[in-house]
Formats: structure tokens, C-alpha cells, sequence
């Protein structure tokens, strides 16, 4: 079964467009949204397992330029 989250995350100032079309190429991301509120870009991504998803958030989401700070919520199914 495929792993789902939602990526919440804050950018500098002036930098949500960018950072939402930068994380939209990113492999695992299925849709990436920039939006007004307390986030600045949110991001649907999915992987095989929780580990790959922590692997997607850490080392390819959390390194491009202009992001501050990011929340995960991974979808459950209740």
C-alpha cells in the first residue's frame, strides 16, 4: 500500500510560487500548491513506505532553497 502525506511548509518572504513549482518536479510529489494562511505551500506526496517518504521530506523537499520550516500529516484511512 502506497504511504500519503501532506507537506505543509513555510518559505522566506516573496518565495512560495517558486518553491511550489520547484517541489512540484520533485518524484513522489503528486501536487504542490501555493496558498495563503499560516503556510505559504502545501504539497500532496506520496512513496512505498513511511521511510521513504521520510527520505522524500529530508533529503529532496527540506533542501531546496527558500523553505524555512515544513509540518507532515500523513493521511490515515479510519
Amino acid at each position: 500500500m502506497v504511504v500519503q502525506a501532506y507537506i505543509l511548509i513555510q518559505t522566506e518572504v516573496g518565495k512560495a510560487a517558486d518553491v511550489a513549482r520547484e517541489i512540484a518536479d520533485v518524484s513522489g510529489v503528486t501536487m504542490a500548491e501555493d496558498v495563503t494562511g499560516p503556510y505559504d505551500v502545501i504539497v500532496r506526496a506520496e512513496a512505498s513506505n513511511v521511510d521513504e517518504l521520510g527520505q522524500l521530506v529530508v533529503a529532496r523537499v527540506q533542501n531546496i532553497d527558500g523553505i524555512t520550516r515544513t509540518l507532515t500529516c500523513p493521511v490515515v484511512h479510519i
